[in-house]
């Protein structure tokens, strides 16, 4: 979740350091590959790169993504050929992806930063150059390094579709898969997917992805929410499928009273793994 798989940036990793002391060397120490890669990586890569991080760092500011009309608000960057430059070549480089958006045009999709250490470098490292040691070890401890470890593990559970198929039994039928996002309307409030796979066999999977250090149990005002997010979007969408709600954990759903009978599957990031 902080290095992605690039191997130049997994060569650093020392065996017998954990995690957290690993990136505390890598990103933070004074030696650090990563501590100002950002600086040099897209100037190496693109001409008139300022563009390019102008895109990045507005991205790494929307953890549900910006279509292109947004992207050019935040940026400033005119809509035209330039800017469709600038997101291709960021597209083919893997640094962002575009996802589509359920119900509509391929034109309205919805961007993502998906490049694991540039989100990292703009969210935590580039403001902490200087600091005392054991900068990892605090942040880790923070209400924003939650934050950041839920959109980056959904970036990850995204770039795995399909494992997921897999993990579902369902790599035999075709499927699409998009994301949905819906602004309240009508006295309604707004609901966000940010996974849902439509299938052939008119089923479509909402899933419901979450980052938890241990197994993770649904409260009721859990239960209640993802209840309401499934209604809102059977309303918004008019769709007639069948709506399996499913859950992408760490280590798995406990089952309660408040999973039976709403929960259809839980997956675990095991299937991440799967060939």
């Amino acid at each position: 979740m902080a290095l992605g798989g690039i191997p130049h940036y997994l060569k650093e990793v020392e065996v017998g350091k954990s995690a957290v002391q690993n990136i505390e060397s890598i990103c933070f120490s004074p030696g650090g590959l990563l501590r100002n890669e950002f600086n040099l990586l897209y100037p190496a890569l693109f001409e008139h790169a300022e563009s390019h991080i102008m895109v990045i760092r507005a991205l790494a500011m929307k953890s549900s993504g910006l279509s292109r009309k947004d992207i050019a608000e935040s940026t400033g960057l005119s809509d035209g050929g330039g800017l469709t430059t600038c997101l291709e070549e960021l597209q083919m480089s893997g640094f962002i992806t575009a996802f589509p958006a359920f119900g509509r045009k391929k034109k309205e999709s919805i961007f993502r930063l998906t490049d694991e250490y540039s989100l990292v470098y703009i969210k935590f490292i580039e403001n902490r150059i200087g600091q005392d040691n054991d900068i990892w070890q605090h942040l880790s401890q923070t209400q924003h390094y939650k934050s950041w470890s839920g959109y980056a593990f959904e970036n990850i559970c995204l770039k795995h579709i399909p494992q997921i198929k897999k993990a579902l039994g369902i790599s035999g039928i075709y499927a699409e898969y998009s994301g949905f996002y819906q602004k309240g309307k009508d006295g309604q409030p707004g609901v966000q997917i940010d996974l849902l796979i439509e299938r052939k066999d008119r089923v479509i999977n909402l899933f419901e992805i979450k980052f938890y250090a241990a197994t993770f149990s649904l409260t009721k005002s859990t239960a209640l929410e993802l209840r309401t997010k499934r209604q809102l979007f059977k309303e918004y969408t008019q769709t007639n499928c069948h709506l399996f709600l499913n859950m992408i954990t760490t280590f798995g759903v406990t089952n309660n009273e408040h999973s039976l009978g709403l929960i259809d599957k839980t997956l675990t990031m095991d299937m991440l793994f799967e060939k």
